[in-house]
């Protein structure tokens, strides 16, 4: 038990890191929390700091999901065998999403979670026969709907609403169903302000 809120700890601390926030600050002397949309993810590090700083925070941010599943997952399984593997992945996916979307160290306001939550999915998938289809259509399903629409938090959401159809519909465990509506819900509360400009005509599309 030890092990495992050892490993909650540093999960929510490294999904904590604000990937966007250092990158203004060293880049740019900025908070860019200030600045496009405010909010700390990638896509306003691609408006406000550059393509290549934001590529940076993107593959960044989806490195901290993919290291806490997949690496701190293998040690925490090594350390408690009588606890399913699936279910201490799970909780580690939980905790680095949730210190993303609500950082410690920027008093609990942080990003969207999208980068965060496919490196999840990405690392799960290394571990879950079946999954890989999963990852697979969600990424597709993302990528069509930004290429019709140019807007990322359009692309984003319909991206999460349909990942647990597609974790339902190639019989995935429960405890993995339950993990894709806890992050389709994250992602939904956190665009409900695209969703307002969006609606008002205001939200920005990509070019």
């Amino acid at each position: 038990m030890p092990w495992i809120i050892l490993a909650i700890v540093v999960s929510y601390l490294v999904g904590s890191i604000p990937t966007a926030f250092i990158f203004g600050r060293i880049l740019k002397g900025i908070d860019i929390r200030k600045f496009g949309s405010g909010n700390v993810g990638a896509t306003n590090a691609l408006r406000v700091l550059g393509k290549t700083a934001g590529i940076a925070v993107l593959a960044l941010d989806i490195l901290k999901g993919f290291a806490m599943v997949v690496f701190l997952g293998d040690f925490i399984a090594a350390k408690n065998p009588a606890i399913p593997e699936e279910i201490i992945r799970v909780i580690l996916a939980l905790t680095v999403v949730a210190g993303h979307n609500w950082t410690i160290f920027l008093g609990f306001k942080g990003g969207k979670g999208v980068a965060t939550t496919f490196g999840v999915l990405a690392g799960l998938a290394l571990k879950v026969a079946g999954l890989k289809a999963v990852v697979g259509l969600a990424i597709l399903t993302w990528v069509a709907v930004f290429i019709i629409a140019r807007i990322v938090s359009i692309a984003s959401v319909c991206t999460g609403l349909s990942l647990p159809i597609y974790m339902a519909l190639f019989h995935q465990s429960f405890i993995l169903i339950f993990l894709s509506i806890i992050l389709s819900l994250s992602i939904l509360l956190r665009h409900k302000s695209n969703l307002k400009r969006l609606f008002h005509g205001r939200e920005s599309r990509i070019k």
